[in-house]
């Protein structure tokens, strides 16, 4: 049993709109393929994975580094003990062979991405859907119903208030119970009028996050902080840079309600760090550690055992994303949701064909690996790459 080749492609995720830092005309992310020798149904076994929207491909890093070490590597040294399987750990390790500590930045967007193909090609191989391949090695019970929210609510040429209603209208007709939407990116007033249109039209029937993606310096975030402990919010999301965990814990001095933040944090010790330092409340507050931008799911691991030591439950951690490999994690691991992007970054986000969000929440089908079969527009894609 081997890795014979890992491919990579980088495809454009590009959009028109806009977030309070980025917009994301010209956005992009790598496409993996990891091809094994193993045969189940007739078909070759090959994982895939990508990198969640907001970096950018990895593809120089995947070729020039981590593949290389992957495939050089003895092939009995990628193997579990039973020697019937890949050991993610240990294709991480040969990834990560000769690398510095800390320097995490687009290194783990690129080692995530592969991790995610990795994860797929082992649940495969086992012929069980990777959500209840987790349970069963953490000695749990999978439970394959996920909540997940709706993000969007971007800035967009020509965008008015009406059409930020109709929007996040769409989004309770087709079963969330939760909406995100931007702020940061224009005047607190202007965003006050943008919250106060969203909150007139879900009218109790759903609840609001906002999110300012970094944007705020310590004065401007308490500034919004009292405007927005108003209102009845889901959580007020990365007020200012995430590394800037003195704002981070400064900002509950003046919002008692839930706070979110973590998306820009890429490992575990980044994490680590957060709860330590960033005033994170494990009561009331949420987490959003993305895989697909942190090393991955082995990585993740290590992640929610630094949460464990400072007190935190694995459902405090609604990852961002939008990405199937999340909903596994959340349903393996007993994770408080996931994002979702219910009309951007297609084909990548989403869920498989047939799954419907009912009260908030969505029911994982059983299909082996990650899923991505079940979800024509995206394997298409994937297996163009790989077969």
């Amino acid at each position: 049993m081997r890795i014979v080749e890992i491919r990579e492609v980088t495809k454009p995720i590009s959009s028109p709109i806009r977030n309070a830092y980025i917009d994301f005309t010209k956005m992009t992310s790598s496409l993996v393929a990891v091809v094994t020798d193993q045969v189940r149904d007739g078909r070759r076994v090959v994982g895939y994975g990508f990198n969640s929207n907001g970096r950018y491909g990895q593809g120089g890093l995947i070729r020039e580094r981590f593949a290389g070490r992957i495939l050089e590597a003895d092939p009995a040294t990628l193997l579990d003990a039973s020697g019937d399987n890949i050991d993610p750990d240990k294709v991480w390790a040969a990834a990560m062979t000769n690398e510095k500590p800390g320097g995490h930045g687009e290194r783990s967007v690129a080692v995530g991405t592969i991790d995610m193909a990795v994860w797929d090609a082992v649940a495969k191989i086992a012929g069980k859907p990777l959500f209840r391949l987790l349970a069963e090695r953490k000695g749990r019970e999978a439970d394959p119903r996920v909540f997940v929210y709706a993000a969007g609510g971007y800035y967009y040429p020509g965008k008015d208030n009406s059409a930020l209603r109709a929007e996040m209208r769409s989004y309770l007709d087709r079963g969330y119970t939760v909406v995100k939407m931007k702020i940061g990116g224009a005047s607190l007033d202007e965003d006050r009028a943008r919250i106060e249109a969203v909150l007139a039209e879900i009218d109790g029937e759903a609840q609001l996050a906002v999110d300012a993606n970094g944007r705020f310096d310590l004065e401007t975030a308490i500034a919004y902080a009292k405007m927005l402990r108003d209102y009845p919010l889901f959580w007020y999301e990365e007020a200012g840079d995430p590394l800037d965990y003195a704002l981070q814990a400064a900002l509950a001095e003046f919002y008692p309600g839930p706070m979110a933040t973590g998306e820009n944090l890429f490992s575990h010790q980044d994490a680590r760090n957060l709860l330590r330092y960033g005033g994170m409340r494990p009561d009331r507050d949420w987490l959003q550690f993305d895989c697909a931008l942190s090393y991955g799911l082995c990585e993740y691991m290590r992640t929610l055992d630094a949460l464990e030591v400072a007190g935190w439950s694995p459902s405090r951690c609604i990852p961002h994303g939008g990405h199937q490999m999340s909903l596994n994690i959340a349903a393996g691991l007993g994770l408080g949701g996931n994002e979702s992007y219910p009309d951007l970054f297609q084909p990548y986000g989403g869920f498989p064909d047939g799954v419907k969000v009912e009260d908030g929440h969505i029911v994982m089908p059983d299909i082996p690996g990650i899923g991505f079969e079940g979800k024509a527009d995206l394997i298409s894609e994937m297996r163009a790459l790989a077969e």
